[in-house]
C-alpha cells in the first residue's frame, strides 16, 4: 500500500476532469504530433479560443492539488541525491530517492547500498544492492 494514498487518490481525482490538452491543428496535419506546444500565432484559433470545438489552453487553473504536488506515483517525496550527505538529511519514511543522472557507476553504487542500509526507496538505482550493474 503506498504512503499518501489519499494525497494520489485526491490528485487522480482532478485528473479525471482536467481535458487533454492537444496541439493546434495536431489532428489534421501527420506531421505535427499531438504533444502540446502553446499556440503563439497571431491568428491562431485555439490560442484566441476564437470557434468552439477547439481544445482548450494549458492554464494554471486545472493545476493538482498542492498537497500532491512533488509525489512521486508510489506515494513518497521525489528527491535528488547526488551523494551520501544529500540522503542523511531525508525521511526514509516519506522520502524516496532518484540518483543524480551525473552520478557515475562508483559512486552510484555507494549511494545505493548506503540508501539501502537506511531502507530508503530509490526510484532509479540501475545499481543491485549486492554491487551489480544491470
Amino acid at each position: 500500500m503506498p504512503i499518501n494514498k489519499e494525497k494520489l487518490l485526491q490528485r487522480s481525482e482532478v485528473a479525471k476532469h482536467r481535458p487533454d490538452f492537444v496541439r493546434a491543428e495536431s489532428w489534421r496535419y501527420k506531421r505535427i504530433k499531438p504533444a502540446w506546444r502553446k499556440p503563439k500565432g497571431v491568428d491562431n484559433h485555439q490560442r484566441k479560443q476564437k470557434s468552439r470545438g477547439r481544445p482548450g489552453l494549458v492554464k494554471v487553473g486545472y493545476g493538482g492539488p498542492r498537497a500532491a504536488r512533488g509525489l512521486h506515483p508510489s506515494g513518497y517525496t521525489d528527491n535528488l541525491v547526488y551523494n551520501t550527505a544529500d540522503i542523511s538529511v531525508l525521511d526514509p519514511a516519506t522520502d524516496g530517492l532518484r540518483i543524480g543522472h551525473s552520478v557515475g557507476a562508483r559512486k552510484r553504487k555507494i549511494i545505493a547500498a548506503f540508501a539501502v542500509e537506511k531502507k530508503f526507496k530509490i526510484f532509479n538505482a540501475r545499481v543491485s544492492p549486492d554491487g551489480n550493474q544491470s
